[in-house]
């Protein structure tokens, strides 16, 4: 990322857009969570469901659709003996995992100083 203490350069700007593309796909209070119940390895809705106490059904629902809209996820339907829906993060979603653990590291060490 460029210096951005001047005036905003075209560069600067760019790259404020850039994050704010980030910050829209990954913003709001259980997506990053939610992320990180599928990479522990939490597969199906009730199982992410109850990784994550207080989050609503409805909120769950939208947030794993929008995930999988920003092709973060990917929902796989298995239709053998009952229908079976299961959740898994994609490819691409594992480069944020780097970042996920440093947000983690900071998290801990912030605790510490606050």
């Amino acid at each position: 990322m460029e210096d951005c203490k001047e005036l905003i350069t075209h560069e600067c700007e760019k790259d404020m857009k850039y994050l704010q593309d980030t910050l829209y796909v990954i913003s709001g209070k259980w997506k990053m969570l939610i992320i990180v119940s599928l990479y522990n390895g939490n597969r199906h809705y009730r199982e992410i469901a109850r990784s994550l106490p207080n989050i609503t059904f409805r909120m769950l629902s939208k947030d794993l659709k929008e995930l999988e809209q920003n092709k973060l996820i990917a929902r796989e339907v298995n239709d053998d003996v009952t229908l079976r829906v299961e959740y898994n993060i994609t490819a691409y979603c594992q480069k944020l995992i780097p970042l996920i653990s440093e947000m983690i590291k900071w998290g801990k060490a912030h605790r510490k100083v606050i």
